[in-house]
């Protein structure tokens, strides 16, 4: 027998889950597909949804007929729910569920529970899952996942765009032999058409790119997405069957709030859908909110902050939620406030009334925002909301949040790969097994003795036959051309580089040069891994030798792309790559060695000597013709995507070579080419960026940065600094407009630079950083006015020499007589005692309001350590 209260409140719970299910929510999905895998039950979930279970269903996976895929059933512990977690399919081999599907935009999501099931150990349950071409997880283990959640159960949620006659396929790939892949239930439900997705020509607000000057970033449809928070800020858990119609589940986000203040909250409150549809989100989501409160001092000198732990190395999706639901706030200016993500200002001027006229409307604001691979897997995604001074209440308000990460070129959302644990090699796969593994470990064995006994007799053949090439080399993937895996280096008169044009390296080989690797040896660190400085051809020729990390983000197809585009080019501007190492998982480059190091580290933050500038313009000059030829060296042009003053390196005689062409791509003859963006802030094309569309003026803006930064000597991006002084490029674009850009040049120019170079130089840098890519010149038109402008300052310095060379004749001839000495004007004996003390030349020195550079070709010989080689920040 149930107590009265008891009683009611049963009664109450159980009408409200019969309100929520059974009310029409305003989004139906054409598809709602729910799989329990590893039953042949359909079952009722506990937010009474029915499951189907996958045996001998439509829904039963595709697998190897000799690999059959096991059905098991957890013993269910805890809070864990029964439905879809109860059974599981597992597999040591790969198995594929097939979706046919309609067109259109899908929520995946993959539920799983780590449990120890029946002759399937939990911690062996490692694996890969791919839908389609998009890598979803990778060497995941769901254990290790569910541990460090401290959760029994957990759901991972994709979006993912299903074009016309295309199947979803869902494809789950164990590590290994030894390890199992496993799935308890999917679930797959369609979408509102471009809820999330802003492809390029969608009419309505697209994602503003943060840290990029306020530019759009399209959301395509080749794209994937992974949930990565949603969260109802100030209020309570939102279940999925409380959601829209999408089935979407909410946290609360009391986990993540770092500072905040006051809850309002309005659980009467109707949003009035006038702006965003009515599925955007739940009207619980506007109905609490998280503010400052009423204390304006306190307010004015802290934030209302999230800390959001996320992977490193991708773009990703913020969605921001506002509702004004307090009604004394009426009208625009009471509530003004400042948005920055990951310290960056995504929004300037936040005033949730003046975006919806009203404060009962819900509206919400789309930024993207770049997180940069930088030695670390994981980061924490901030969000910071700051009320600004012209706003009457000096306060801020968010009512929910929501993160994607954003897949990239490869279709990859897979985050670090997981560690399996160590296993016995010979371990059989399950017991029923055990004989026939035997078997084959011994047949096996018998096989491996004669392979070996071969392998040798044919390593000693070959050794005899082929004594000058030393020992065997392992054959590589891929080819370089024209592929001499075998041959010595050689040399002509007329180059310090082998003739061959890409060489394959044995480890061995590289070992010996870098004498193992010797941490004495490194002379640069950056995201691909350490470059060291080695010797090869018996100490005769000095290299620069890159190797990558294992769990380095630029990893192979970066790898490839560099050895493709370099194995066919050949310019004096071009970092030459000599060869590369491609064994197991050593993947290794070996380019010219460049004793100046980087651009950047001539530049700022450095102990070297300052560039005088017409070492600047040389070193431009020359970076220019190098990106000029690979423009126009090809049938198609290759466009570099990632210019910047690290990839400009410097020879021995100052020589300035482009580098770095692990993100090159082949163009077309002024025609776009479609691409998902890559870059590096700060340096990256407006243009490219908004559209996706890239070309060879995408490299020119990039150049056109470099440029400034040349000039300026300051980073491009620099948070430290007033907010319209952080982006360089946008802020020179606004001293010229002014008329102060001198005022920002580097102060060791000051008055070296002739006036009409200056104009020209300045002239040429703005029109590169143009925002929409017809506006900029050809890197041809960039090259010749640089050599214009290296021309105008040239012959500058020799008129001034002449002048100042008359001038001093003069002041000697006064000083000759002996009467006169004390009438001699103090500037000419300050010049003549400089003249005579300082072991500069004499025309470096202050004459006549100007300084001058030296002409005399004198370089600088300091040498930088801090070497830079392609993929290093």
């Amino acid at each position: 027998m149930l107590r009265p209260i008891s009683f009611v409140f049963f009664l109450f719970n159980l009408l409200s889950l019969i309100t929520i299910t059974t009310s029409t929510p305003p989004y139906i999905a054409d598809e709602n597909i729910t799989v329990n895998c590893g039953t042949s039950v359909n079952s009722k979930a506990g937010d009474l949804r029915e499951w189907v279970g996958d045996i001998g269903s439509k829904f039963a996976p595709t697998e190897d007929l000799n690999h059959k895929s096991n059905a098991s059933r957890a013993q269910i512990q805890g809070s864990a729910e029964y439905v879809p977690y109860m059974t599981a399919r597992l597999s040591y081999f790969q198995f594929t569920y097939v979706f046919q599907v309609t067109p259109g935009q899908k929520f995946v999501r993959l539920y799983f529970y780590p449990a120890s099931y029946s002759d399937f150990d939990r911690s062996k349950g490692f694996f890969t899952v791919k839908a389609g071409s998009f890598t979803l997880l990778r060497n995941f283990s769901a254990s290790i996942l569910a541990d460090s959640l401290k959760k029994q159960t957990f759901v991972k949620e994709f979006c993912i765009n299903v074009e016309k006659n295309q199947k979803l396929n869902l494809t789950f790939i164990p590590f290994s032999s030894n390890y199992y892949a496993f799935i308890n239930g999917i679930e797959i439900v369609s979408m509102p058409t471009d809820l999330y997705y802003r492809p390029q020509g969608f009419k309505g607000e697209v994602p503003l790119y943060v840290g990029q000057a306020s530019h759009q970033f399209y959301i395509n449809y080749n794209m994937a997405l992974e949930m990565v928070y949603r969260l109802n800020v100030g209020g309570g858990l939102i279940s999925s069957v409380e959601d829209t119609g999408t089935f979407r589940e909410w946290s609360t986000d009391r986990d993540y709030m770092l500072t905040g203040g006051f809850l309002p909250r309005n659980l009467s409150f109707i949003p009035n859908y006038s702006k965003i549809q009515n599925y955007t989100a739940p009207d619980d989501v506007y109905r609490s909110a998280m503010s400052m409160g009423p204390n304006i001092s306190k307010n004015m000198v802290s934030n209302l902050t999230w800390g959001l732990p996320i992977d490193t190395g991708f773009n990703y999706l913020v969605r921001l939620h506002f509702c004004e639901i307090e009604p004394l706030i009426k009208f625009d200016g009471e509530r003004v406030f400042i948005i920055y993500i990951d310290y960056q200002v995504a929004e300037e001027r936040a005033d949730v009334i003046s975006w919806t006229d009203s404060n009962d409307t819900p509206y919400f604001k789309d930024y993207v925002v770049m997180i940069q691979k930088k030695g670390e897997d994981n980061h924490t995604l901030s969000i910071d909301l700051h009320p600004r001074t012209d706003g009457t209440l000096r306060d801020a308000i968010l009512n929910g949040v929501e993160v994607f990460k954003l897949s990239n070129t490869d279709g990859n959302l897979a985050g670090p790969s997981m560690v399996p644990p160590l296993l016995d090699q010979q371990q059989p796969a399950n017991k029923s097994s055990t004989k026939k593994t035997i078997f084959i470990a011994i047949g096996s064995g018998v096989g491996f003795l004669v392979v070996l006994t071969l392998v040798c007799s044919m390593v000693l053949w070959k050794s005899k036959k082929n004594k000058r090439f030393g020992s065997y080399h392992p054959q590589p993937k891929w080819r370089c051309w024209p592929y001499p895996y075998k041959q010595k280096l050689t040399r002509t008169k007329a180059s310090s580089l082998p003739e061959v044009r890409c060489r394959y390296f044995t480890l061995d080989e590289l070992k010996t040069a870098t004498n193992n690797f010797n941490e004495e040896l490194i002379i640069g660190v950056g995201g691909f891994g350490n470059v060291y400085k080695g010797v090869i051809e018996q100490g005769n020729m000095t290299v620069a030798i890159k190797r990558l990390q294992p769990e380095s983000q630029q990893g192979a197809q970066e790898f490839r792309t560099e050895i493709e585009m370099l194995s066919q080019l050949r310019h004096v501007h071009l970092v030459s790559l000599i060869g590369y190492c491609n064994y197991e998982s050593e993947m290794i480059l070996v380019y010219e060695y460049m004793t100046n190091g980087t651009l950047r580290h001539h530049l700022y933050d450095t102990d070297n000597d300052p560039l005088t500038w017409k070492q600047r313009l040389q070193i431009c000059i020359g970076a220019a013709r190098g990106l000029h030829y690979l423009h126009t060296s090809t049938k198609h042009p290759i466009i570099h995507r990632d210019v910047k003053t690290t990839n400009i390196l410097l020879d021995e005689k100052w020589v300035s070579k482009v580098s770095d062409f692990g993100l090159s791509k082949m163009g077309l003859d002024n025609i776009a080419v479609s691409t998902l963006v890559k870059g590096t802030l700060g340096y990256l094309d407006p243009d490219y960026a908004r559209r996706q569309q890239l070309t060879e003026k995408s490299d020119v803006y990039s150049f056109g940065v470099v440029m400034f930064e040349v000039l300026c000597a300051r980073k491009v991006l620099n948070q430290r600094l007033q907010e319209e002084q952080r982006n360089l490029a946008s802020w020179a674009k606004k001293c010229i407009e002014r008329g102060t850009i001198s005022q920002i040049i580097d102060p060791y120019l000051t008055d070296k630079m002739a006036p009409e170079c200056f104009k020209v130089y300045v002239e040429l840098a703005e029109s590169c950083v143009r925002d929409q890519g017809v506006q900029r010149p050809t890197m041809n038109d960039v090259m010749e006015k640089l050599e214009f402008a290296l021309e105008l300052q040239e012959n500058a310095n020799i008129t001034k020499d002449v002048n100042v060379m008359e001038k001093l004749e003069f002041a000697l001839e006064f000083k000759e007589n002996a009467d006169m000495t004390k009438d001699i004007n103090s500037e000419e004996v300050s010049l003549i005692h400089a003249t005579s003390t300082s072991s500069a030349p004499w025309y470096n020195n202050v004459y006549n309001g100007q300084v001058l550079e030296s002409t005399s070709g004198t370089e600088l010989t300091t040498i930088n350590s801090g070497l830079s080689y392609p993929g290093q920040s």
